[in-house]
């Protein structure tokens, strides 16, 4: 057996060795720079001249943007999905979101793995940070609220298993579906499982340039695809914690009925409102039925936990069904999700913060529970960072693509929560606002948590405190 300071005398153990430094010394870092040089290799074979149809090499910035939508699991397009790719090119579509449903830091302690050939302490660490971000931010956290270390493995496999399953099981719902519609039986087996991947995923792609719009009247096909995202967006720690009650009939953690609550009232909510300001518009719902209104309604409403698959026109909404997918979409889904956002258990801490201050409660109480201050903190700056990077994205969009504010900002928080709804403006930017838009889904994914572990060389401790002083605020 190889001592562990003894370095490797071959070129891939010295490799191996180099790999396992990085791992070791940031394992934040370390996942970022795996997250993007996967997108930088989706990005060549993207534009190699056998990824498109045509057999023409696509530009850089368009095969950037598909392979950081695909990565990120994203949606938004600047290319016509359906028609653009060749079947090389959409088999790595189809493994690129894949790849992205894990997560960055999962992703990379996989890749750290496959590389080391272990599943050592730092891997475990990493993947227990993606599940719980408390863990980077504030070390050690309650293991009632978390995947045990000892539990990574599972959870490991649980993500793959849950992939594959419950795709599989999608997929073979909807099949009859694109059976019946006329195309090939080896066809519509594809599509049944590319349509599978993209909902669980939250990515939103569709392989056909028609999309979901001759579908739109289907209502079984609409409520899988809904099931389908509302399942990816509840989070890979929600699915494991199922899972282990199924075995163990332990207690939900706070964590898990707080992602259950929130996720199904703002899709209630948001299901509400948008076929109530929707039912009357003549270019949305306005022509349907009753009960079509009502499952396109909640269709809509599902798509904006990160699904980003859509029936209609989302450039023809009204404009406040715009500004209220905007709040849907910025909050996203479950923590350590296939979904974007803010997360949901972000918005609900927040919620929770305001009621207690409005109690004069000093602690902030849930479940016969207290969560801690720094849990709050953390919520606030992830919410703060956020609105910042959509501002910014916002800005740059309405400078560089002269996209009025309603449309930039609805594009920006769809790519910064990787929802992929899109108002058309993304198809119609110059390159300069792909790259904006690129970078504002790779901040998205990667997470403001992760990025800013990655960008901080050390945690430094301060062993003293400044003389309070209290401000005014409000």
């Amino acid at each position: 057996m190889r001592h562990p300071s003894r370095r490797s005398d071959s070129p891939f153990g010295r490799i191996r060795d180099w790999i396992d430094h990085i791992a070791q010394g940031s394992p934040s870092r370390f996942a970022v720079v795996i997250f993007t040089g996967i997108i930088f290799l989706w990005t060549f074979l993207l534009s190699l001249p056998i990824s498109s149809a045509s057999g023409q090499v696509t530009p850089f910035h368009e095969a950037l943007f598909t392979a950081v939508s695909t990565i990120c699991v994203s949606g938004l397009v600047v290319v016509d999905m359906g028609a653009h790719w060749s079947m090389f090119g959409n088999a790595v579509v189809f493994i690129g979101m894949q790849v992205g449903a894990v997560g960055v830091l999962t992703l990379a302690s996989i890749m750290g793995a496959v590389v080391t050939r272990r599943l050592g302490l730092r891997q475990r660490l990493m993947v227990a940070s993606d599940q719980n971000p408390m863990r980077t931010h504030a070390g050690a956290v309650s293991e009632s609220q978390a995947v045990r270390l000892g539990e990574i493995g599972a959870m490991i496999a649980t993500v793959a298993i849950s992939l594959v399953v419950i795709e599989a099981i999608i997929a073979l719902m909807i099949l009859p579906v694109f059976l019946s519609s006329g195309v090939s039986p080896l066809f519509a087996v594809w599509e049944s499982f590319y349509y599978a991947t993209s909902a669980f995923t939250n990515t939103g792609f569709t392989p056909n340039s028609a999309g979901l719009e001759p579908f739109q009247d289907n209502v079984w096909l609409l409520g899988c695809l809904s099931v389908a995202v509302f399942l990816g967006s509840l989070g890979f720690p929600v699915i494991f914690a199922f899972t282990r009650w199924f075995k163990t009939r332990q207690r939900a953690s706070v964590h898990v009925k707080l992602t259950l609550i929130t996720t199904v009232v703002l899709f209630v909510l948001g299901w509400g409102v948008i076929t109530l300001l929707e039912y009357d518009n003549p270019e949305t719902f306005g022509d349907l039925d009753a009960g079509m209104t009502f499952v396109q309604g909640g269709f809509l409403s599902a798509m904006t936990r990160s699904g980003g698959l859509s029936t209609i026109d989302i450039g023809a909404l009204e404009p406040s069904t715009k500004l209220v997918i905007d709040m849907l979409m910025f909050v996203g889904g479950g923590s350590a999700s296939t979904a974007g956002g803010i997360k949901v258990t972000t918005i609900a801490v927040l919620f929770l913060a305001a009621v207690a201050e409005a109690r004069g409660a000093t602690d902030i109480q849930v479940f016969r529970r207290r969560i801690p201050n720094d849990v709050l903190r953390l919520a606030v700056s992830v919410s703060l960072w956020g609105a910042t990077i959509v501002a910014v994205s916002s800005v740059s969009l309405m400078h560089l693509a002269g996209a009025d504010f309603q449309n930039a900002l609805f594009e920006s928080i769809s790519a910064f929560a990787t929802c992929g709804l899109s108002t058309g403006l993304s198809e119609q930017l110059p390159e300069s606002g792909t790259y904006v838009l690129s970078a504002t889904m790779w901040l998205g994914r990667v997470g403001t948590v992760t990025m800013a572990a990655a960008l901080a060389s050390s945690q430094r401790k301060q062993l003293y405190k400044m003389p309070e002083e209290r401000i005014i605020v409000g």
